[in-house]
């Protein structure tokens, strides 16, 4: 192997708020492209299984390594990972971060090829701790087995994709955004082919969803690669578990997989309890998330990339005025975007379903007002999911990975109690248990944001900066303006599912930029200018 040049590209000199919305501007773009594709295949795969229990079985085997995905790689390894290699930058330069990087590489490698080998000799164990009710019933028995073949395929993507989410942690902590953000459409476009192309080479046919999460993995893997070379930050990985950064790292990761990943644990625990509802019941919840995880991804997930390696290198260089400037400037961001599309996603719950998913005979009807009650629950606490994700940046930067562990327990406690307290008489009165689920996981974010900010406040590491009272009533009443012309709208076109997909896909354009451009022009209207969010302080 080559040795790489002595110093990687610089980056950009924008600097301050400026700095950060370009960087946000471009993980949001690519992340958007993501989004995009992601509906895209989530409307494939919906008419090539539709709410099927082979839909429920592939589901389950997919969200259990992405869950351990976001822990490893998204989650706890980045938010303690960046802080440490902008400190090793800093006091040692680039020899020191690449050094680190290697360790880091070898440590995460070995411990996740453990990990796999594990998972897919265990695998009716694994399948069983995550959805117990199938195990539990006898008529179910059938999905039960077809979720654990296909976990043997798909865990091994565990693996693959965390490896590639420390490959673009290196990257966006040298501010090399894109190809990161970039990186996730590949996974898109591999389902997309195993669903319309090498389904007829399995039986059943969702076997090849499950071989293509598996070469998605390698594909995204692989993608990274040469963008590595090019910084010069491709790492040699060592088997150095005693090496001091990989052993703070640790140190860092182990509460900060709680506090970080508390709402993946919440969803999770969701798929457990759904497992012992009506069927169709995991596929409801996994389109209305979907649909929630648009805005929160395409926005409230490029906002946290961007900001904590600027938070973490204003930690190191002591400077704690930019680093309130920058968390104040993330939360008006995110509030900015999550209040209008909360507010869209639960008018226009049942029309957007219906438009993305009602196609053929695998979804129905019934099908598309039950996702839409979870979608409305789930659209109750967008707001406060997208707080979770600029809010818990304010800690990891800081290296303080304690506290929200200890608010992530707090608010994982009350949603386990609120599961219960809801799920079982919406199931037992309405048939609506998935809903309660999704309430229980709305008011869990509530909680886990609430305490997040109120730490920071309590310990003087942000102070709202002036102007809020009169930003917040700006929002009101582009929000409000925009309802009104929904539920007008709404009033005269009300029998979606009596349409074709080109009449209803024409309508909820025209009613998604109606409503955007209403809420922009009201905030313009109303003083609200861009330069707003360009001012540094």
């Amino acid at each position: 192997m080559s040795q790489p040049p002595d110093t990687p590209q610089k980056p950009s000199e924008k600097s301050g708020a400026a700095r950060l919305l370009h960087g946000s501007s471009i993980v949001g773009g690519a992340t958007f492209l993501s989004r995009i594709a992601g509906l895209a295949r989530d409307i494939v795969v919906a008419r090539f299984v539709g709410a099927s229990d082979a839909a429920d079985a592939f589901i389950v085997a997919f969200k259990i390594p992405n869950f351990f995905r976001r822990l490893f790689a998204e989650g706890a390894f980045a938010q303690a990972f960046v802080p440490v290699l902008a400190e090793y930058r800093k006091r040692g330069g680039i020899a020191a971060a690449r050094e680190l990087n290697d360790r880091v590489a070898g440590a995460l490698g070995g411990s996740l090829l453990m990990v796999t080998l594990f998972a897919v000799v265990c695998a009716p164990l694994v399948t069983g701790l995550f959805a117990f009710g199938w195990w539990w019933h006898g008529s179910e028995q059938e999905k039960f087995a077809l979720a654990t073949e296909m976990l043997r395929i798909t865990f091994p993507y565990l693996m693959l994709i965390s490896l590639t989410g420390f490959a673009g942690a290196v990257l966006n902590s040298f501010d090399r955004f894109a190809v990161p953000a970039l990186t996730p459409v590949l996974l898109n476009l591999v389902l997309i082919a195993a669903a319309t192309v090498a389904a007829g080479w399995f039986e059943p046919a969702v076997l090849a969803l499950a071989w293509g999460v598996f070469a998605a993995g390698v594909v995204q893997l692989l993608f990274q690669v040469p963008f590595l070379v090019r910084q010069g930050l491709l790492p040699r990985p060592r088997w150095d578990w005693e090496y001091p950064g990989v052993r703070k790292i640790l140190r860092l990761m182990a509460p900060a997989i709680f506090g970080v990943s508390v709402t993946q644990i919440s969803l999770l625990l969701d798929t457990f309890l759904a497992s012992f509802l009506p069927s169709g019941s995991v596929s409801w919840l996994y389109y209305s998330d979907r649909l929630t995880e648009l805005p929160l991804g395409v926005f409230g997930v490029a906002v946290a990339t961007v900001i904590l390696p600027s938070l973490s290198r204003q930690h190191a260089d002591g400077d704690p005025r930019r680093f309130r400037h920058t968390l104040d400037w993330a939360l008006r961001s995110v509030t900015l975007i999550s209040l209008p599309a909360a507010v869209a996603l639960i008018v226009l719950a049942e029309p957007l379903l219906t438009t993305l998913f009602l196609h053929g005979d695998e979804m129905t009807v019934r099908d598309m007002q039950m996702a839409a009650w979870s979608l409305r629950a789930y659209s109750l606490g967008l707001l406060a999911f997208m707080l979770i994700k600029v809010l818990a940046p304010g800690y990891f930067a800081r290296q303080n990975t304690y506290t929200p562990v200890r608010f992530g327990l707090i608010a994982i406690s009350a949603k386990m109690v609120l599961s219960l307290a809801l799920v079982i008489p919406l199931n037992y009165y309405f048939r609506l248990g998935h809903m309660g689920l999704a309430l229980a996981t709305a008011a869990q974010a509530a909680i886990n944001a609430w305490l997040l900010y109120k730490g920071l406040r309590r310990d003087d590491v942000y102070r709202p900066e002036a102007g809020w009272g009169r930003y917040l009533l700006r929002l009101l009443l582009a929000n409000l303006a925009m309802v009104a012309l929904l539920l007008v709208a709404l009033h005269y076109w009300p029998e979606w599912s009596d349409w074709s997909w080109w009449q209803r896909a024409w309508r909820m354009g025209l009613l998604v930029a109606a409503g955007a451009g209403t809420y922009v022009l009201v905030l313009l209207a109303s003083g609200l200018r861009p330069r707003h969010f360009r001012a540094t302080s």
